[in-house]
């Protein structure tokens, strides 16, 4: 059994993952300045002997007293309402804190796995998506802030494997959900929900003809933890393949629901993708994973989390 830092760890996959990882009998060390994560969504961890939060930010010098395992870099601002309203910090987590958490790993010795994202690919012109494809990303734009830093933070991760001889790994994760998610957080599955609970007309992006593929959060954990098992040094993709319209989902949940809110179109975003889904065949491969639940089981569990919030959680922010 290892000691484990999770950066992110009060996240919403980070937290999953501190489930798991305490779950499987390891000592887990969250770092978090709840910058997007929550108290709450470790609050059941914090008398586990096995399990240790620090309230932290990430992009500056990191010390951990004793020995590290592995490190698991999931600190981001991986939401648009995010990104959008802190480009600089979301650079800066994604530099800056990756450096902190290499250098962290090589004084350790530590495997270090870096949390990417499909957002490497940009606005994609192959699909799906292999690990091999480079992607169409907009250096410039307004997303280009998350997407060019979790691209650094793969050339960096790399840098260290190369240079250093770090044992490393990077996992391309795409859409995912599940509870824990935050309510208007600026996803897709999350928006759709809470406007659908509101009653309020549920807002999609252009026609709604993009595609997107969701993963559950259990099924995103399983391949994470799988690839830290017995992965290698190069990206790995770890996504549902199963290909959606964006208005596809808002009729899902709009009949999960049982809301008669209307659907009300929005001009699309500057580079948003029109297609998303990945390639997951190194996946199936090598680590011998593929995602278990479907769409609407998934959508029910992540409704019934939503439908359990207190209301003020649900409002609209100022």
């Amino acid at each position: 059994m290892g000691r484990i830092v999770v950066t992110g760890g009060a996240g919403f996959i980070g937290s999953h993952l501190a489930d798991r990882l305490v779950g499987e009998g390891h000592e887990v060390i969250a770092l978090d300045n709840f910058s997007t994560g929550h108290g709450r969504n470790i609050a059941h961890l914090l008398g586990n002997e096995r399990f240790k939060f620090i309230h932290y930010d990430v992009t500056q010098y990191i010390y951990v007293d004793g020995p590290v395992d592995v490190i698991f870099h999931l600190a981001s601002l991986p939401s648009p309402v995010d990104y959008l309203k802190k480009p600089i910090p979301t650079l800066k987590v994604g530099a800056l804190g990756t450096h902190k958490t290499l250098g962290l790993a090589r004084a350790k010795n530590a495997l270090f796995l870096l949390a990417s994202t499909s957002e490497v690919y940009g606005d994609p012109q192959v699909h799906p998506q292999p690990e091999d494809y480079w992607g169409n990303v907009n250096p410039v734009g307004p997303r280009g802030v998350y997407d060019e830093s979790k691209r650094f933070a793969e050339a960096l991760t790399m840098a260290y494997h190369r240079y250093h001889g770090l044992d490393t790994r990077i996992v391309r994760i795409f859409n995912t959900y599940g509870p824990r998610m935050r309510p208007r957080d600026g996803r897709v599955v999350s928006n759709f929900i809470v406007q659908a609970l509101q009653n309020e007309p549920i807002t999609i992006y252009g026609n709604g003809s993009q595609t997107r593929s969701f993963c559950y959060a259990s099924d995103e954990v399983e391949g994470i933890y799988r690839l830290f098992m017995k992965g290698d040094s190069d990206p790995t993709n770890v996504g549902n393949p199963d290909e959606y319209t964006v208005r596809e989902l808002a009729e899902m949940v709009r009949e999960l629901t049982r809301t008669s809110a209307p659907l009300v179109e929005r001009p699309l975003p500057e580079d948003d993708p029109k297609i998303r889904k990945p390639d997951i065949t190194r996946a199936r491969t090598m680590l011998g994973w593929e995602p278990k639940v479907g769409i609407r089981d998934g959508l029910q569990k992540t409704i019934d989390y939503f439908a359990s919030l207190p209301a003020e959680r649900m409002r609209p922010r100022a």
